[in-house]
């Protein structure tokens, strides 16, 4: 499936590119490494962003809304992705951000502001209650009527729009040890790769935070699509560095390893933690020789370009 749609064709993405990573530590592993570029498939919104956009704004515009209302911090790359996305496409867009309101904004929000997005910023306590009705009905008491998107994307379309991503997946060998790996947060990426799933790879799933909920989460996910768990796949919890955005000065250091190495920018709170997994399994031999490995690279990139926190 192609990354646009003829409904919303004043976006336009550049298919995604599988580049080969010729790199000493998968090279002495034996093992072919490649990453699958979703950064680059839009000047702004990049990554697996427009994945889980692209039929919730579909259905927005389907059921006759011209507002999308999402969720996210204060650095999120989902309202930052959204906030552009509405201003193509000539819709009002608001973002409930996570945090009262620190002047002057971050670049994240500055720029969400730019295009458009209103900014409502909630308390923590409040926006623990995101997922309640009464917390909705306060939001369209507050600003009208509109199109709700969860935080991230993470619902039944952000899931079926990340399955269009294995339609990118080309295999160079013919090995058994095949491998598509990719950082997850909400994991409604991870289960929207299951959904497109075929035989003949495992999908290994990095977590960015700390905790053993992804895979439960990962398979409500699945259910609430009215599919089934697959099997093959996996999520670890060795590489998330204490939690979600937190670093450590060997993650730091590993990223600008690699940039310098494969001009490959990475970001600290999901690509990084992948990569620099990988690397470790790979000089560990935790991939046979032999063995094909595709890693997703989920964009994320504009807070760390920035010089600020994720």
């Amino acid at each position: 499936m192609p990354v646009n749609s003829i409904e919303l064709s004043p976006l336009v993405f550049t298919q995604p590119v599988l580049q080969t990573i010729d790199d000493v530590i998968p090279r002495a592993a034996g093992v072919a490494l490649r990453i699958l570029r979703l950064d680059l498939i839009h000047p702004l919104i990049t990554g697996n962003k427009w994945y889980k956009l692209r039929l919730n704004i579909q259905a927005a515009k389907d059921h006759g809304y011209d507002t999308l209302l999402s969720f996210g911090g204060a650095y999120s790359n989902h309202l930052y992705a959204l906030a552009v996305a509405g201003r193509l496409l000539g819709m009002r867009t608001i973002g409930v951000v996570r945090g009262e309101q620190a002047l002057p904004l971050n670049p994240i929000l500055e720029f969400a502001l730019e295009q458009g997005m209103v900014l409502h910023h909630v308390s923590r306590t409040d926006y623990r209650e995101k997922e309640s009705p009464a917390f909705a009905t306060h939001l369209r008491e507050c600003f009208g009527e509109f199109y709700l998107i969860p935080e991230g994307g993470a619902n039944v379309d952000g899931v079926r729009g990340c399955a269009d991503i294995t339609a990118s997946l080309t295999w160079t060998t013919e090995s058994p040890n095949r491998y598509l790996a990719l950082a997850c947060g909400t994991g409604a990426t991870l289960a929207g790769l299951l959904l497109g799933k075929s035989d003949g790879y495992r999908i290994l799933g990095v977590s960015a935070l700390k905790g053993d909920f992804l895979e439960r989460d990962v398979r409500t996910l699945l259910q609430n699509c009215g599919a089934s768990d697959p099997g093959g796949w996996s999520v670890s919890q060795e590489w998330h560095c204490g939690g979600y955005a937190r670093f450590s000065p060997e993650l730091l250091d590993f990223i600008e390893g690699f940039r310098c190495r494969t001009g490959i920018a990475l970001e600290p709170v999901y690509t990084g933690k992948l990569m620099r997994g990988l690397y470790i399994m790979l000089d560990r031999g935790e991939f046979p020789p032999g063995s094909e490995v595709i890693a997703l690279h989920t964009g994320g990139l504009q807070a760390f370009l920035e010089n600020i926190p994720t």
